[in-house]
């Protein structure tokens, strides 16, 4: 798409809340990275706007922006998810110091839009159905507006590829591309089939191919994630692409391993699980939420109940792919015993890195329209403090519990306290290991993967040096699994590297949930009365 008139865009990527389960700092620092993931949403927009506007990336993650980067450049474009709000929202200001308008968009513009009531612009919903609409605007000389996408009715078969050329490789740890969005779940407290839909809409398999060919040749070797909220939404597509994808792997030596997120229910596909381990997917990210099937059922989960879970995970760790997991603590239907169960749990599948956090009524989702019905719902619910903060681990409960709240976080306390001991987490490791069947996979990284030296004894040396204490207990692990599965034992490294932020990360959190205790024991008022489940409809 040409245009009138040249434009200079500055595209900033806001920081993330800096207390994060997610940020893995530590991790990184050991390959050499400085942060996780690349933006993917902003340099997909970027390859959606004019090819004869001038752009630049920023991310505030990685790099410092200056005040020369603000001055030379005619629009900034911003926007991102919840956890990057108060950042977004600090970027407006300063860019109308320096008198440049403002067009925001993202997953929290879009389900918060009032939020960013500061910004020119606000680009709501997939960009791919109203960025023309925004371009247009902007070329007649429109310096404000409000542009609303249809919602889940974006082609994404006609969505470019990203605009990989404006990232620096180095600086991340891996590098995201999407193959499809929506998931046909309905899950309570979601937010993806609010922003997405419930029909997963795919990308043609000449499309993605083309976008993983992109990254091939401007020379990216190592980590690729499909960032898709659920790959196996659509499997009649998917299985029509993972063969193709082996191909592509195969005649390239396979440049990438591949990480993913998919609902539970891919450990009952046997097919699925050969694909993927075919085109060598080593990772994937599920959500269990809670290992109890009364509360699954209410939170409509459906999909991970009437099934032993644990051996679902460990059929996906036979297929040479390691889990790691999201767990929730909050839940109304929660009873006294919960903590031990889900620690319990936690042990029994071998999931090393388990993501436990406390409920976050998210906005626009099923769970905040019921709490807001039921007059649970706190006040400014969807607004992020704008200094200090934290993910849901710190931030969750934004609504009154059936449960005495004291109760619930001494319980996610103790879910936490037991599950990132050391030694319970290394033993996770070696478990996870034994069963990890990574046979018939390419054991050696391909020349220019920053975590080529991960699975090295000078890689454990570095973990030692930050924790010594860690020494004899992963020492241990390491043999373990050297001995005994030496095509995993990078994978046993690049999992314990990640305890130099888990262990840490656990322990702040533990030190504000008693902050909040003793908030609570100190005004009684701060806990809300308990009520009665029969008085609270639960769905």
């Amino acid at each position: 798409m040409a245009s009138a008139h040249r434009c200079r865009v500055l595209m900033i990527y806001p920081r993330f809340i800096s207390d994060s389960f997610w940020n893995f700092s530590e991790a990184c620092e050991l390959v050499g990275a400085k942060y996780p993931a690349a933006p993917l949403g902003l340099i997909t927009v970027a390859a959606l706007l004019p090819q004869d506007w001038d752009i630049r990336l920023v991310n505030r993650n990685t790099e410092e922006l200056s005040d020369d980067d603000i001055a030379s450049c005619d629009l900034v474009l911003t926007g991102g998810m919840l956890n990057q709000q108060p950042d977004t929202l600090d970027l407006i200001d300063l860019a109308h110091k320096f008198g440049k308008p403002v067009a925001v968009g993202g997953p929290d513009p879009t389900s918060s839009p009032h939020i960013y009531k500061s910004a020119d612009f606000r680009v709501l919903g997939e960009a791919e159905g109203v960025i023309d609409e925004f371009v247009a605007a902007w070329e007649r000389g429109e310096r404000k507006g409000e542009f609303i996408a249809e919602k889940f009715t974006a082609d994404v078969t006609k969505s470019p590829i990203p605009r990989f050329d404006l990232l620096k490789f180095d600086q991340y740890l891996y590098i995201g591309v999407q193959y499809s969005r929506g998931c046909p779940f309905t899950c309570e407290f979601c937010d993806i089939i609010e922003l997405y839909g419930r029909v997963p809409r795919a990308k043609a398999t000449p499309q993605i191919l083309s976008e993983l060919q992109a990254l091939y040749d401007r020379g990216y070797r190592g980590h690729v994630d499909f960032v898709d909220d659920n790959l196996i939404g659509n499997k009649k597509a998917l299985k029509i692409f993972l063969p193709e994808l082996h191909k592509w792997q195969e005649e390239r030596g396979y440049p990438f391993e591949l990480s993913t997120e998919a609902s539970i229910n891919l450990a009952d596909d046997d097919d699925l699980l050969e694909m993927m381990r075919a085109a060598n997917f080593f990772a994937v990210f599920v959500g269990i939420e809670s290992p109890d099937p009364v509360t699954l059922a209410a939170t409509r989960k459906k999909q991970n109940t009437r099934r032993n879970i644990a051996e679902s995970i460990h059929k996906i760790y036979s297929a040479g792919m390691f889990v790691t997991a999201g767990f929730i603590v909050g839940f109304d239907t929660e009873k006294i015993a919960m903590a031990d169960a889900m620690a319990d749990f936690i042990e029994e599948a071998a999931i090393p890195v388990s993501m436990v956090g406390l409920l976050y009524a998210l906005p626009n989702t099923q769970l905040t329209r019921r709490l807001e019905k039921e007059g649970r719902l706190h006040t400014g619910h969807d607004v992020m403090p704008r200094i200090g903060g934290g993910d849901q681990c710190v931030m969750g409960m934004n609504f009154d519990t059936l449960r005495p709240l004291r109760d619930v976080l001494t319980d996610y306390k103790s879910v936490l306290g037991r599950v990132y001991a050391p030694a319970a987490y290394a033993a996770r490791v070696k478990r996870l290991v034994s069963m990890l069947d990574r046979s018939g996979r390419p054991r050696e990284l391909p020349e220019g993967d920053v975590r080529r030296d991960v699975g090295t004894t000078e890689a454990l040396q570095k973990i030692f040096a930050q924790m010594p204490e860690l020494r004899e207990v992963f020492w241990d692990t390491f043999i373990h699994c050297a001995k005994t599965n030496p095509a995993a034992t990078r994978y046993a490294v690049f999992l314990m590297a990640m305890y130099l932020h888990l262990g840490p990360y656990s322990r702040y959190v533990m030190s504000n949930i008693d902050r909040r205790i003793a908030e609570i024991d100190a005004s009684p008022a701060l806990q809300p009365e308990t009520r009665p489940t029969a008085q609270v409809a639960v769905h």
